[in-house]
């Protein structure tokens, strides 16, 4: 299976080794005549799709860290799902904008001064403290390559880059717990076959104890949350830094989780 994916896969070996886009560059048509749609795509043909979804599902199920195989499989199995969250900010006004004007998220677009000068409990400030505390990083989400639309290459590609600003508004850590957690609102929020399977394998690694913790209190808030809140890709985030997170989860429906996971 190895040798048969190395193979049909050889003339995308490169693509690992490329570097990201600048997160401050919208995804746009990038050329004409070439075959790409945006910047980083890898146009790929239905057989190197399938074998990209089960090289990257075996890799995404064995170490849930791999975010780059985890992307890999966002992309080759989500093209439905996409599409119903295109149209879903289509419909919605601040999600139109979004789509028009193709924010992202980057230490290059982030203002660290600004977001540090927001008051206690604003959603700025609190997205802040949540990169300081996790020691994570808005510039660790990979770039879009095997979406074979520039539209829909770049909604997953705010899906990952507003990722980070779930964890904040539903209070999770980016431990392994706090992280099947995200992953079961997202799934009832996105309905991405990604975010399906992190969810239901997700909890595989798991003791017994927080796997017990998971199924009688975190699960059932999780998806209730999600199927509660609106489209979370509909939030223009970068022009709510200063709103109150508190108002944004009442704005939102979401309420506190049932317990407090530690970083």
């Amino acid at each position: 299976m190895v040798t048969l994916l190395r193979g049909t896969l050889r003339p995308l070996r490169l693509f690992q080794a490329l570097p990201g886009p600048a997160a401050d560059v919208p995804l746009r048509t990038a050329s004409h005549g070439t075959g790409l749609l945006y910047p980083e795509h890898i146009p790929t043909s239905l057989l190197q799709k399938v074998l990209l979804t089960a090289g990257s599902a075996g890799m995404a199920l064995y170490n849930p860290y791999r975010h780059d195989m985890v992307a890999v499989l966002g992309e080759t199995t989500g093209c439905r799902a996409l599409k119903v969250l295109r149209d879903q900010m289509k419909r919605d006004s601040e999600g139109a904008q979004i789509l028009q004007e193709r924010p992202r998220i980057s230490l290059s677009t982030l203002d660290l001064d600004k977001l540090q000068s927001l008051p206690e409990g604003s959603l700025g400030r609190e997205y802040l403290r949540f990169l300081d505390v996790n020691r994570v990083s808005p510039d660790t989400r990979a770039p879009t390559r095997f979406v074979d639309d520039e539209e829909l290459a770049y909604v997953i590609q705010r899906y990952r880059e507003v990722h980070d600003m779930l964890h904040t508004l539903l209070g999770m850590p980016t431990n392994i717990l706090g992280e099947i957690v995200v992953k079961w609102f997202e799934a009832v929020q996105t309905g991405l076959p990604m975010c399906i399977l992190g969810a239901l394998f997700g909890p595989i690694r798991l003791s017994a104890q927080q796997l017990q913790v998971l199924v009688s209190e975190l699960v059932p808030w999780a998806v209730e949350n999600g199927r509660r809140a609106p489209c979370v890709l509909n939030l223009y985030y970068e022009r709510r830094w200063e709103q109150p997170l508190r108002a944004l989860r009442e704005e939102l429906g979401i309420t506190d989780p049932p317990m407090h996971i530690k970083a």
